[in-house]
């Protein structure tokens, strides 16, 4: 039988089924600029203002500054019987291209590229692979050859990474005592088959959630024969808590993984594994208040 708190899901229901409408007003405020000509504006604009410094139509132009002050992305006034529209804290700080904390080119990457990815997640639930040929016509091998469709798609998507450091990496770089590590080499490239460059401390930021376990293994295995004894690895991604039923954005970047990559998000158990498969020893897990947690695992002194 139903209990009565069954009869009072319509409304989350709605609030899920709507979710890429909301998304589609952010990335499209974010394409147009909404956000940049209102943080350059001296005074809040009116919508035929914004229409007409966009050269985008004004029916649409009100339709989109309002479902941006329903979504609290956008404040409004009224002054004789018109709207008139400015940033919020939120918006200034993240979504303003020119704010040192604007997550302006991540949110374009996700609209051009993963969005259109997302629209074939059934079939890579069906199939257990990413939907690149789906999505964008080609195969995902060629994909993975070249790893991006263009140079532009290159550049967005890496600008994007640096603007989710600028505001994630303080905290998981502040997870652990990194002092007695005096080199560092931040991960990146074609790791899998160029010789590793000398380092105390090797930094793998969002890089093994893209992998199968297979790939991950033989990553890891390469940088614990690079690593000098007494030096380590530092893993940062998204952790996923034990049973795997959250936190819920974490589950989110594990379906993106699938739909987009080869790879899935993990436990911290499942990260310890591939460590101590690797050789690695001493692995220490920490979660931090932002997205990203922290794994630190070290390579012993031989006896």
């Amino acid at each position: 039988m139903s209990s009565p708190g069954d009869q009072a899901t319509p409304s989350l229901l709605d609030q899920c089924s709507h979710g890429f409408m909301v998304s589609q007003v952010l990335f499209a405020a974010c394409e147009l600029g909404v956000f940049d000509i209102l943080a350059e504006a001296p005074e809040p604009l009116g919508s035929d203002a914004v229409a007409d410094r966009l050269g985008t139509s004004s029916r649409g132009t009100e339709l989109l500054l309002d479902t941006c002050v329903s979504l609290k992305l956008l404040q409004a006034e009224t002054r004789g019987g018109r709207a008139f529209y400015e940033n919020t804290e939120l918006s200034s700080a993240y979504l303003v291209r020119s704010s040192p904390r604007s997550q302006h080119n991540m949110l374009l990457y996700m609209a051009k590229t993963t969005y259109l990815c997302w629209a074939h997640l059934a079939q890579a639930v069906r199939e257990g692979k990413n939907q690149y040929l789906k999505a964008f016509g080609v195969p995902s091998e060629e994909l993975f050859t070249a790893i991006y469709r263009s140079e532009g798609e290159r550049l967005l998507f890496m600008r994007g990474l640096q603007e989710v450091w600028s505001v994630q990496g303080r905290s998981v770089l502040a997870a652990f005592d990194l002092s007695p590590f005096r080199l560092l080499c931040d991960l990146g490239g074609d790791f899998f088959q160029d010789p590793l460059p000398e380092a105390d401390l090797y930094i793998l930021a969002r890089i093994l959630h893209d992998w199968a376990d297979e790939k991950c293994a033989q990553l890891l295995a390469r940088i614990h024969q690079a690593c000098k004894p007494g030096g380590g690895v530092l893993v940062i991604e998204s952790l996923l808590d034990e049973d795997g039923r959250g936190p819920l954005t974490t589950q989110l970047y594990s379906l993106n993984m699938l739909v987009q990559t080869e790879g899935r998000e993990r436990s911290p158990a499942q990260y310890r594994a591939l460590l101590a498969g690797a050789g690695f020893r001493d692995v220490r897990c920490k979660r931090t208040p932002g997205t990203y947690g922290a794994i630190l695992a070290s390579k012993e002194h031989p006896l």
